[in-house]
């Protein structure tokens, strides 16, 4: 059923890099949801008034406000595949999250609603009838919001769209919600307990409340810069080190400005010795192949390291083993030594997680002391000259 809807109503539909083709996608899971909450939220409405159940009418208000989610979420489609301008020149995308974070608070509204109404019903509680049709309309429920969790999930994996797997999480969460709303109608029926359709219904709010605060919270991550995807973070780092005379990367940023719209900068370490001419052009292919392959617009920095100098590469190799001993989180990259008279400056700078540095947490300082204290145990005569850096990778790894 839903390839046959792609194959209907997506045109290109393989070509999933295309704006265009995304916001078909998106489209098309947000109508489909909208057109299914809607015959949901008129059915258990109808059910709900007829045989007195309140937590049949609050599972079906439930469904109105997912329709209402699904309007929002297609806006979001429709503003963020706007193309960039001189006053957005990164594009419109995060009009995708800025609707996700929309409709997690209309979801806290409707779980607020729901609980107070529940509370009352719990207090005061009112004879609910039972028939036939209750199950039949909860039973259906439950398997439509079952296909609609595969289809948002499959569409959302397809185009990578964060507001269509939370679209799919929320069915899966309603096909627990109505499996509570159903046990609740026959238990009711059974033992006469009148509270308990209050009680479920509280269950449900609640329930409605939680889901919508983890929305809350994954909507607003990317809007606030969450540290990337620790796989895409691991494709790049070994996609450029796969190049020839790549050495090492480190400072990776990446910038998240909506679905398909990110930018990247990192640095990378080259043989000094080598002709800076093929250097630059090795450093080109990896933009390109980035932009071309991996929808990625990356900015690269070159870092000359001496790859000769045999003490250079006995340090590099010490400190990488005592910094992985001391926190696998923590890396160090820009090694160099200045020789003198008395002394040797060994001068690197280390990234560490950006907790690690703040004037609360000191564990940065300690690793720092840690590390120069080891090096003067093995070279009495060096100096670690060492700048502590927040990681925005958070866990790209250094030299290999």
């Amino acid at each position: 059923m839903i390839q046959l809807l792609i194959r209907t109503f997506i045109r290109d539909a393989d070509n999933t890099t295309s704006r265009t083709v995304r916001t078909a996608y998106g489209n098309l899971a947000c109508l489909v949801s909208v057109v299914c909450n809607l015959l949901l939220f008129a059915g258990k409405t109808a059910v709900g008034t007829l045989f007195g159940s309140v937590s049949i009418t609050a599972d079906g208000l439930n469904n109105l406000s997912d329709a209402s989610s699904n309007i929002v979420s297609l806006i979001g489609f429709k503003l963020g595949s706007r193309p960039a301008d001189s006053e957005h020149p990164y594009g419109h995308a995060r009009y995708e999250y800025l609707a996700g974070l929309a409709v997690s608070v209309m979801i806290l509204v409707i779980g607020v609603e729901l609980f107070k109404e529940s509370f009352a019903k719990t207090l005061d509680p009112t004879p609910v009838s039972f028939g036939w049709l209750t199950v039949v309309v909860l039973v259906a429920s439950i398997l439509v919001k079952l296909w609609m969790s595969h289809l948002n999930r499959t569409i959302g994996r397809r185009i990578d769209s964060d507001t269509l797997l939370a679209t799919a999480a929320d069915a899966r969460n309603d096909v627990i919600t109505t499996s509570v709303v159903l046990i609740a109608a026959v238990l009711t029926q059974v033992t006469g307990f009148a509270r308990l359709d209050g009680l479920m219904g509280i269950a449900v709010s609640l329930f409605i409340l939680y889901s919508g605060a983890m929305l809350v919270k994954d909507t607003i991550d990317p809007l606030l810069g969450s540290a990337p995807d620790p796989e895409l973070v691991r494709h790049i780092e070994d996609k450029a080190l796969s190049y020839p005379g790549v050495l090492g990367v480190h400072d990776l940023m990446i910038h998240d400005y909506g679905p398909g719209n990110r930018l990247v900068s990192f640095h990378v370490e080259m043989d000094a010795n080598a002709d800076v001419m093929y250097s630059h052009d090795v450093i080109d292919r990896i933009e390109r192949d980035l932009l071309n392959q991996d929808d990625l617009v990356a900015t690269i920095h070159f870092d000359p390291v001496i790859a000769s100098d045999s003490h250079v590469a006995e340090l590099r190799s010490f400190l990488q083993q005592e910094v992985a001993s001391l926190d696998t989180r923590a890396n160090i990259h820009d090694l160099r030594i200045v020789p003198g008279p008395t002394h040797t400056n060994v001068i690197f700078d280390c990234a560490v997680p950006a907790e690690y540095i703040t004037e609360k947490q000191r564990r940065g300082a300690k690793l720092a002391a840690a590390l120069r204290a080891a090096v003067e145990r093995k070279w009495p005569d060096h100096f670690c000259v060492i700048k502590l850096e927040p990681d925005y990778s958070a866990g790209i790894h250094e030299t290999k």
